[in-house]
């Protein structure tokens, strides 16, 4: 899960807070049901500085669109924040974030985050976060789990990119740790943990990052997925860098490795957009926040 970036909030990473200050405690609880022809947000609770715009509409009412804020614009040593979305049978919700996340220097200690999707039967998730960035020296540890009854349909999308590609940075110390797993019906069809050191091996290695900083994945699930759409997705090439697409039992694959967040975002939203229509019947409609 990537957060938002407010410009009039940035912390630059030379100010982030000594081990003695606290971090932020944050959670945030999403609820998503079917009333009718229409998607709601049937409940949400927030504690600390994580916020949901208002629900949104720009497909018509099947779809609500929805917006992840984190005024504080990035997670620094000590943060730990919480995300649950639950959405309910036949409703259909669209997650994103305004810009991409930021994960400061820590001064040595850890920030967690952890994401918990719940898609009852026939219900349909799009979580669709925009990248994260690791600064050097982050220690950041990611949790992503998603939990699916038979018949739900789930895209998501993550992507990282270690270190300020902008300004030359690269990722020499610190750690980054993930771990994602989805399953159906409690049966696991994707299951992943990583560590990326600063500084380490994996970085430069052929079996590992190659040398380049943004590396994003895309998971598609659905009764859908066949080996049809599979070739469908492979006809689909990335301008830059480095793509594959899979299909494993349960789960399409997309894992993408390249120089910078751009191409490897383009090449994504045109997989999103072959793949939409054929797990929600509906053509891709961009978020209008990802063009702002």
């Amino acid at each position: 899960m990537n957060l938002v970036v407010d410009p009039a909030h940035l912390i630059p990473p030379e100010l982030a807070p000594p081990a003695s200050v606290p971090g932020w405690h944050a959670s945030l609880q999403l609820g998503f049901a079917r009333r009718g022809l229409r998607t709601v947000l049937v409940h949400s609770r927030h504690a600390g500085p994580l916020r949901m715009q208002k629900p949104l509409y720009p497909e018509g009412e099947a779809v609500c669109h929805a917006i992840v804020l984190h005024p504080p614009a990035g997670i620094v040593g000590g943060d730990v924040l919480d995300i649950s979305v639950e959405v309910g049978p036949l409703a259909h919700a669209l997650l994103t974030t305004p810009g991409a996340g930021k994960w400061y220097r820590s001064g040595g200690r850890q920030a967690a985050m952890t994401q918990s999707l719940r898609v009852a039967k026939d219900g349909i998730c799009e979580w669709l976060p925009q990248e994260a960035i690791i600064f050097d020296g982050a220690e950041a540890s990611l949790t992503t789990h998603v939990e699916l009854e038979a018949g739900a349909r789930f895209i998501g999308a993550e992507m990282s990119c270690f270190g300020r590609t902008g300004s030359g940075e690269r990722f020499t110390q610190g750690r980054y740790s993930s771990h994602t797993r989805i399953r159906i019906d409690g049966r696991a069809v994707w299951l992943e943990r990583g560590r990326v050191d600063g500084g380490g091996a994996l970085l430069d290695s052929p079996v590992g990052l190659a040398g380049q900083p943004v590396t994003g994945t895309l998971w598609i699930v659905g009764p859908q997925v066949d080996e049809a759409l599979r070739d469908a997705c492979r006809e689909i090439e990335p301008l830059a860098g480095e793509g594959a697409v899979t299909l494993l039992p349960g789960v399409l694959v997309a894992r993408w490795l390249g120089p910078a967040c751009e191409p490897g975002r383009e090449w994504f939203s045109r997989l999103w957009a072959r793949v939409r229509p054929s797990l929600t019947g509906l053509s891709a409609a961009t978020p209008r926040i990802w063009n702002t």
